[in-house]
């Protein structure tokens, strides 16, 4: 898909989501192509992965001590120093 550079502006979203599926998308100006969008793939975990993930932390979790919001307060402010 080939836009000019004000049709571009007006419908950015449009053409992201375009770039997204996999549609490369020219910008130009004056008839001249001067950038294309193109999607990129992002690798996301699998439910499964993030369930794994997700249990590693919660058992991570259960082996520290309670703390309150005023020691995590102190904690953070030290850090600070």
């Amino acid at each position: 898909m080939e836009v000019g550079v004000l049709e571009a502006k007006n419908r950015l979203s449009e053409l992201l989501d375009r770039a997204q599926r996999g549609e490369p998308v020219t910008i130009t100006r004056h008839g001249r192509p001067v950038a294309t969008l193109n999607g990129i793939k992002v690798d996301r975990p699998s439910k499964a992965e993030f369930d794994a993930i997700f249990e590693r932390v919660r058992r991570m979790r259960e082996t520290l001590p309670p703390m309150s919001w005023e020691t995590l307060k102190q904690l953070r402010d030290e850090d600070r120093k």
